[in-house]
This record gives structure tokens, sequence and C-alpha cells, in this order.
């Protein structure tokens, strides 16, 4: 079976990709599979189940949507391999933007749009930056200028990565995306593989469900501003 995982901001038309992706694959005979993990909620499973698509939905709700997406995907990929998938997709929330649920040897999709602003591909981190493929959506809405803009800062970020135009309306661009993912290695296990890029150091108080506010309060890793200059860790000298 294979596994693509797709990543990206909120709103930036992950879902929306991603069915016009699988009516692509559908067509040449693959049967799909989709995880979708979130924080509080999920719409999308409605959309999902709309165009006949099996999806299971995870909620972290006070956990970081990346780690209980580790924690989760090697049973993932267990269930879509008991229901005999040709291809397993997931989709995460993409909350942190220090996180990313990139795995190595696993094929990985960022979804951004020209919408979210010129300087947004320097604020997005390694979700962006690692990414094997970035699609770029709602082009349809800006000048070309605009768009070959946003591409240029995207290269900026991820001068390796593969970038595709792709609407999310007309699914024009995704017959292209459905050979790329064609072309991914089988998966058997997920057992000992490699996140892309490792996970924040910090576990604080707060992590734990602190609420209140005080120097006494925070407990374990965190971080402090020096006013007086630079940052540093606390407990620094």
């Amino acid at each position: 079976m294979r596994l693509v995982t797709v990543a990206g901001p909120p709103s930036s038309g992950k879902t929306s990709i991603i069915i016009k992706t699988i009516e692509e694959l559908r067509q040449k005979g693959f049967s799909i599979g989709v995880v979708k993990f979130d924080c509080l909620s999920a719409q999308d499973e409605n959309l999902y189940s709309t165009h006949n698509i099996p999806v299971k939905t995870g909620l972290s709700r006070g956990l970081c949507p990346d780690h209980f997406f580790v924690s989760n995907i090697e049973e993932a990929l267990k269930w879509a391999k008991g229901r005999s998938f040709d291809f397993l997709i997931t989709e995460s929330a993409g909350l942190c933007n220090r996180c990313s649920p990139h795995i190595k040897n696993v094929l990985a999709i960022c979804v951004i749009d020209n919408l979210s602003g010129v300087n947004t591909p320097k604020k997005i981190g390694p979700m962006l930056k690692l990414a094997d493929i970035v699609v770029i959506t709602k082009g349809d809405i800006v000048s070309q200028a605009e768009r070959e803009v946003f591409a240029y800062r995207v290269r900026q970020v991820n001068p390796r990565g593969m970038i595709i135009q792709i609407n999310g309306v007309t699914g024009q661009g995704s017959f292209y995306l459905a050979k790329l993912m064609e072309k991914t290695s089988i998966i058997e296990t997920l057992q000992g593989a490699t996140l892309r890029f490792t996970m924040p150091g910090a576990l604080c108080s707060y992590c734990l469900g602190e609420r209140k506010i005080g120097d006494d309060k925070q407990i374990g890793v965190s971080k402090l501003v020096n006013f007086r200059g630079e940052e540093q860790a606390k407990g620094e000298e």
C-alpha cells in the first residue's frame, strides 16, 4: 500500500485537493482511504462521505496535532491495510508550524494558498520546507504576477520541492499530482521509520494543563525573552 502525507495551514484547500486527486486515481481503478487528523472538530468527514471516500477522523483536542499524528499513524496504516486500500492519504491540520507530519521515504505534500500572503511561506516552517511536493491553490483569484511572486517565495523556502498549481474547485492540475502519487513506494509498516524533522523540545506546566500565570507556575522547559536584548532559555545565565 502507498502512503501519502498531506499537510498545510487551515483553509488552504487540502481537502478539496485530496478529493480531486482521488477522483483521478479512482479512474485508474485504485482504492483510497483517508485519515483526517485535526484538533477540536473536523467537518471535512462529511465532504469525504459525500464522495464515497472511506475516512477516519482523529481529534487531538488538548494535544499537539502533529504529536497526535505520530502516535496514531501506525494504527492508521493497519486500518488501511485491513481494508485493502491501494493508497492511504493522511490529512493533517498543520496548526503547529514548528512541527511537521512528514516521514522519511513517504511522499510528503504541503498545500498552501496564494491568498495567505507573500510572506507566509517563510512562516510555515518544516511542513513546507521539507515537503516533496508543494501544491499552491486559489491561483484563479490572483493575478499572474501575484502567482509568480508567491511561487518564488515558496521556492526560496523549499528549493528542492516540486511546485504544482491546482484549482481545488475545477480540479485542474490534480491529474499531474495523481501521476506523481502513483510512483510512490509501497509501505508495509512504519515501525522504525523516521520523521523528517524533530518535534518541539519544550514540555512545560502549560503543556500539562496549567492555566494560572506566574513565575511559580512555570515548571519544566520554557523560554523567556531577555528584553535587554536577546532571547534566552529559562535558567540560563
